[in-house]
């Protein structure tokens, strides 16, 4: 009988939430207001003939790639970040090798690195969910061939100082070290300019958060020329849609729309966290477009209860020391006060039967 590798028959299975999500949407990260309005005009003026063709992503690469200050050499645009892991594992990693995670993150890093055969070694984040460098560092061997960072990191907003991705960098040169920055315009620091200093490092990016485009799929894989043309190896030459490839131009050249909807996100965040300190729940500090907070064990309570509210957050309790926690996606300003009045309307009535720890 067929079977599958052994090695796919023992994933993890990843199923993200997505029936039924009527409401203010802060549960998954995205872009809360739309695409610039730019980008819907082009696609309104779409051809029938760009839709019949291969897509050509070339020219867009070099438009990107102009936008990021890179060398196109070194730059691919991938079907979200997701596919630009599943890249880097497809190209680096057999069975055998070893790929250090730190936990809680994105999950889709252990997937794709478990689904060749390697082995994939979690790290437990430090107090505070501070990065465990040194920990890291403590675990690189000969057989270290990935090292997967999210910064920010995804669920907790955390980040990684830049001298301590540096210090990786250098002590596994023999390691993709995947510097994840999904959500980098919320948070402004970047090892992008480090890509041609580094053969081992690889930076992505998506313009699913800010740029309101993640129903296209479009995100970026970057590194140095020699690195980047093995990764092109294993990918297909039609891996963006001609739909995507369109609109990401006009989307990149409306920058004073996302700017201003990243100082709305920021405001935004600065303005949830405040009420948080107020309502006296934990919470960490985020550098992303969501705050981890923890509600403690009534926290599918408080979910049901905010989706009652007409808001959708993210129950995030399953996440290695997230035990009783919930991510909040923030908007803008005005989704931002939608939110605090649910908010406070629901910590106030579970109050009654006992407040959220």
């Amino acid at each position: 009988m067929l079977e599958a590798r052994t090695a796919v028959r023992k994933l993890k299975e990843y199923h993200p939430p997505l029936g039924g999500r009527v409401g203010l949407r802060l549960d998954f990260n995205e872009n809360t207001v739309g695409c610039s309005p730019r980008v819907l005009e082009r696609l309104r003026g779409l051809q029938f003939e760009q839709l019949a063709r291969y897509p050509e992503r070339e020219s867009v690469e070099r438009q990107v790639a102009t936008h990021l200050g890179i060398d196109p050499a070194g730059l691919l645009l991938t079907n979200g970040v997701d596919e630009a892991i599943h890249l880097i594992c497809e190209t680096y990693l057999q069975p055998g090798d070893e790929v250090l995670i730190v936990v809680p993150t994105f999950s889709m890093y252990e997937i794709y690195a478990a689904a060749t055969g390697a082995q994939v070694i979690t790290i437990p984040a430090d107090a505070e969910f501070r990065y465990p460098t040194d920990a890291v560092l403590a675990r690189v061997t000969p057989h270290t061939r990935l090292i997967a960072i999210a910064s920010p990191n995804n669920p907790t907003g955390t980040v990684v100082p830049r001298t301590d991705l540096l210090r990786i960098l250098r002590a596994a040169p023999d390691a993709a070290v995947l510097v994840d920055e999904a959500y980098f315009d919320f948070y402004g620091e970047s090892l992008l300019a480090e890509v041609t200093n580094y053969p081992n490092l690889f930076v992505a990016r998506t313009f699913s958060k800010a740029y309101g485009l993640a129903g296209l799929r479009i995100g970026v894989l970057a590194g140095t020329a020699a690195q980047m043309a093995m990764v092109r190896r294993v990918g297909s030459p039609y891996n963006v849609n001609a739909v995507a490839l369109a609109c990401l131009p006009e989307a990149l050249a409306d920058q004073k729309y996302v700017q201003r909807y990243v100082a709305e996100v920021r405001q935004g965040r600065e303005r949830l966290e405040q009420e948080l300190r107020s309502l006296k729940l934990r919470f960490w500090p985020s550098q992303a477009n969501f705050v981890l907070v923890r509600i403690g064990e009534r926290h599918d309570v408080f979910v049901q209860a905010m989706r009652e509210r007409g808001i959708l957050v993210r129950d995030r309790s399953r996440d290695p020391g997230c035990q009783g926690c919930v991510r909040i996606s923030v908007g803008s300003n005005a989704q931002t006060e939608s939110l605090i009045v649910a908010l406070r309307d629901t910590v106030r009535t579970l109050s009654a039967t006992g407040v959220p720890a």
